[in-house]
């Protein structure tokens, strides 16, 4: 089976170079926006920010299955830049569905928690009413139901709260200040799930086993929208402190800054975030006999890396 993954450079799309899952499962092809890989290898060129470009990529290479890691993910600057988080997020995601339902190729794809309103108090079912908040979770949004209308085979596996040993995110922002300051003043009123790359990768890996050794109409069961995220529930302010904590264990601070809590309306962005950000996994879990550990338990894989990079 020949993989096609898009985003190679992303968090994700990184973590799935480096784990080699998918090279396990079939000819592996990788994708980024301008042809370079992080590793510095030459690959296949891949902008969704021009979707018209794409059929003449897939049409090249055939893929039986796309792995969709790619994103426009800047969720401030989005407020300013609609058009273009809806042509990555949207209208690209569109064309690689309609393509893959013209040849009888499958479709794994990520979305998100922006997709909801933030507004409940216990943890979002799939089939809960979305309501985005802001230009991302808009786009996002368009990105599922393009996918959904144009009939390809398809999973879209909503996570949250994705952090990793690379890149651009909370924790690595958090040992970036936390090197540099005392205090740490991080929004207390906002909960969700950290969820690591790595468990993302082991469970899309989960589900694209299941989803094609199953049956037909078994297949049919598991294909659709699910939540890839880890078990309980923190704020960024309790996660912060256990980025603190672990990193301060693994000698990656040379000293421990204070975090102190605040609310969201004390740390105006231009976009507005979801309060409640937590997603139901239990179908997740159900369905690909996959456990998905508590939150806890995957950082301190994530920071025993940084601290020892070979390792």
């Amino acid at each position: 089976m020949k993989i096609l993954l898009l985003g190679a450079n992303g968090q994700l799309g990184r973590a799935f170079v480096e784990h080699g899952g998918l090279a396990a499962r079939g000819e592996l092809v990788t994708a980024s926006r301008d042809g370079r890989r992080f590793d510095g290898a030459r690959i296949e060129v891949a902008d969704l920010a021009q979707p018209h470009t794409l059929p003449a990529l897939l049409d090249r290479l055939q893929p039986r299955l796309i792995v969709n890691a790619a994103a426009y993910t800047a969720v401030d600057r989005a407020e300013q830049e609609e058009a273009l988080a809806t042509r990555v997020n949207g209208e690209a995601v569109g064309v690689l569905g309609a393509w893959a339902a013209a040849h009888g190729a499958r479709v794994l794809h990520y979305s998100t928690d922006y997709v909801f309103d933030g507004r409940a108090h216990a943890p979002y079912p799939v089939d809960a009413p979305t309501a985005p908040l802001g230009a991302y979770g808009r786009s996002k949004l368009a990105g599922e139901i393009a996918l959904r209308e144009s009939g390809a085979a398809h999973l879209i596996l909503r996570t949250a709260w994705v952090y990793a040993p690379h890149g651009h995110n909370f924790l690595r922002t958090m040992l970036r200040l936390a090197a540099e300051r005392d205090e740490l003043r991080v929004v207390a009123d906002q909960f969700g799930a950290p969820t690591s790359t790595a468990l993302i990768v082991r469970g899309t890996l989960a589900a694209l086993d299941a989803w094609v050794a199953a049956t037909p109409a078994r297949r049919a069961a598991l294909a659709g929208t699910h939540h890839l995220v880890s078990s309980g529930h923190t704020t960024w302010h309790g996660f912060a402190e256990a980025i603190v904590a672990e990193a301060m264990a693994r000698g990656l601070l040379p000293r421990a800054p204070r975090v102190s809590a605040i609310r969201t309306r004390d740390f105006p962005t231009p976009a507005r975030r979801p309060a409640w950000s937590v997603l139901d996994n239990g179908g997740f879990v159900e369905r690909f006999d996959l456990p998905l550990p508590d939150w806890r338990e995957e950082l301190p894989a994530v920071l025993t890396r940084l601290a020892d990079p070979v390792s």
